[in-house]
């Protein structure tokens, strides 16, 4: 019975405590079990939080027992380990913040915890989340747990929620908390065929949550269906007045409100998403979904957003620009490692920050720099935010005749860790269609859409109005029913 507890949706889960078929223990039980039978192949855990989890699942089973049980009271949870948890380690997935144990409580994971939800660990992930592949972590590659058709090679799991997504494609937790920045919530769950979505910008606190790109980071959950997701995100958003950025609007009860009905919606497909030479299966499964969603009633219309070709490298000026100024905290004085300490200032700083920060995010950290520099501020940062405005007014525009948007979540599925990039502007075309959502701050959900050639999942993404993550929901549950994708991947 232990190991079928890890089979099951949250919401299976829940109406399950709910029946008392099985407890809050016996739940967090298993799937500490599983991971740590497990975790030695998929890394996907950096810390497993055991004894912790055991104590959260306990005082769950107290609350239930007194019929004082909460939105996901009892859930076992995964925690990307970018969020900032009282007392446990926190790193990032980088060698500067070795030993870090905050002393508060980020505001997402605090949300999670007064909903009754369990912690099982924090999650592995790309350093400082910059990655698409789950390959830069200082505490080594994620491993997802699908694999090509006849072949035994490990592959990506995609990123930087890499740690994340294979978690709950895995099963070893029903949820998985993750940040997209460009990207790295959709395309991991596109990956590992699962569901993840991002939320408005704004939507969720980004208070606690360790930041790379602070105009376009936001939290969301991965999770195995879009049911689950709705239920994550109630608890998940609101306004917190320790983030200024933070929308001060009400939080639906999207699940309550979640509905499948499509006919009559209005859904734009965007001739700049169909290039050249776009992989013959994305553009499959991507015709499969028009198709679907026009028999179900829906109208297709064909949209243009001119400035897309533009985005990826706005957003590869805009968030290594942002990351460079937010990496400079890091300088071995108040927290994590300290390399040098008996050199002067400066010297410990340039050794602790050459130490403790890996290739991908000093080559980020290198070019925001260069672009803020003098000379080339406005050649550079200036103009991308120009551009940034002009992509957000395509889909200002677009969104005046159209309910969503569909798209591939992913140019590829995923690759193996053999893929060498002639160049890193290569690895970073895996975002290309996931960054122009993000750099518009719109909400967006991937859902696994069908397999390739080699019998691997590819995703297909709804974007939305701003805080309209309810249609986009909606529209996503209509379509994972009319897909009815059930593919697993193999367990080990």
């Amino acid at each position: 019975m232990s190991t079928e507890l890890c089979n099951f949706t949250l919401a299976q889960m829940r109406d399950g405590l709910k029946t008392k078929e099985f407890s809050a223990s016996e739940l967090a039980k298993a799937h500490l079990d599983e991971i740590e039978r497990t975790n030695d192949h998929y890394n996907a855990f950096i810390t497993i939080t055991r004894d912790k989890a055991m104590e959260m699942a306990k005082d769950s089973d107290d609350r239930l027992a007194r019929g004082e049980g909460k939105a996901i009271e009892g859930i076992p949870v995964g925690v990307k380990d970018l969020f900032c948890t009282k007392g446990t380690l926190t790193t990032a997935a980088s060698h500067i913040l070795e030993g870090f144990k905050p002393e508060y409580e980020s505001t997402i994971t605090q949300n999670i915890w007064n909903a009754g939800g369990v912690m099982l660990g924090k999650l592995n992930l790309d350093e400082f989340a910059m990655g698409s592949a789950n390959i830069t972590s200082y505490y080594g590659n994620v491993i997802n747990p699908w694999k090509k058709s006849g072949s035994d090679a490990n592959l990506v799991p995609g990123g930087s929620s890499g740690g994340s997504a294979t978690a709950v494609a895995a099963n070893l937790t029903p949820i998985a908390l993750g940040t997209d920045t460009g990207g790295s919530i959709r395309q991991p769950a596109s990956f590992c065929g699962i569901v993840g979505i991002k939320p408005t910008y704004g939507r969720c606190s980004r208070w606690g949550t360790i930041a790379f790109a602070s105009s376009l980071d936001q939290a969301g959950p991965i999770t195995r269906t879009v049911r689950d997701s709705a239920i994550m995100l109630s608890v998940m958003c609101g306004h917190d007045a320790k983030d200024s950025t933070s929308a001060n609007l009400a939080v639906p009860d999207f699940e309550a409100l979640l509905k499948a009905d499509v006919k009559g919606k209005k859904i734009g497909i965007p001739k700049e998403y169909r290039p050249d030479g776009i992989n013959a299966d994305v553009l499959r499964v991507w015709d499969n979904g028009i198709k679907l969603l026009k028999e179900a009633g829906a109208e297709i219309i064909d949209i243009s957003l001119p400035h897309t070709k533009y985005a990826l490298a706005t957003y590869y000026i805009v968030a290594p620009a942002e990351c460079s100024s937010n990496l400079a905290r890091y300088d071995g004085v108040r927290f994590g490692l300290r390399v040098g300490g008996d050199k002067s200032l400066t010297e410990m700083y340039e050794l602790t920050r050459a130490a403790g920060f890996g290739a991908e995010v000093k080559r980020r950290i290198m070019i925001g720099t260069y672009v803020l520099s003098a000379g080339y501020y406005d050649a550079y940062y200036k103009k991308a935010q120009r551009i940034r405005f002009l992509i957000a007014e395509d889909f200002r525009k677009v969104f005046e005749k159209v309910d969503v948007i569909l798209t591939p979540t992913t140019p590829s599925a995923a690759f193996g860790f053999d893929y060498k990039p002639s160049n890193p502007v290569e690895m970073y075309l895996n975002d290309v269609f996931t960054v122009p959502t993000s750099l518009a701050g719109l909400p967006a959900i991937s859902i696994p859409a069908g397999l390739n050639k080699d019998g691997l999942p590819l995703g297909l993404q709804l974007i939305g109005k701003a805080f309209d993550e309810q249609e986009v929901l909606n529209m996503a549950y209509g379509l994972e029913k009319m897909i009815g994708f059930t593919t697993k991947p193999q367990k080990i």
